[in-house]
């Protein structure tokens, strides 16, 4: 499993915005967790994500898996056997320019 630079910053403010949106560490915490969660389930599971709904996404071998509100991009390095997270964003917003 490896993660992109872009996809621990794009972690990290959804972790600070929950903070500052519910003023809450232990409720931020607890989703952080979800995520983490769902993420190293990809480890055994890694085709348990769904192909994204952007065919230029698609092409490019993206699969994204859903936590709550937010939708995880990753690839599947199969020469490596690797898992690689791109991106963790709002699926309420437009994310392709996000990815």
């Amino acid at each position: 499993m490896l993660r992109t630079d872009k996809a621990e910053d794009q972690l990290r403010e959804v972790i600070f915005y929950i903070v500052e949106d519910t003023g809450d560490v232990d409720v931020a915490l607890a989703y952080l967790g979800k995520i983490e969660s769902a993420i190293n389930r990809l480890q055994e599971f890694a085709e348990s994500g769904s192909p994204p709904r952007y065919s230029i996404l698609k092409k490019q071998g993206y699969r994204v898996l859903v936590v709550e509100r937010h939708l995880v991009f990753y690839r599947i390095n199969e020469a490596d056997k690797l898992v690689i997270i791109y991106a963790i964003v709002d699926g309420r917003r437009e994310y392709l320019n996000l990815i």
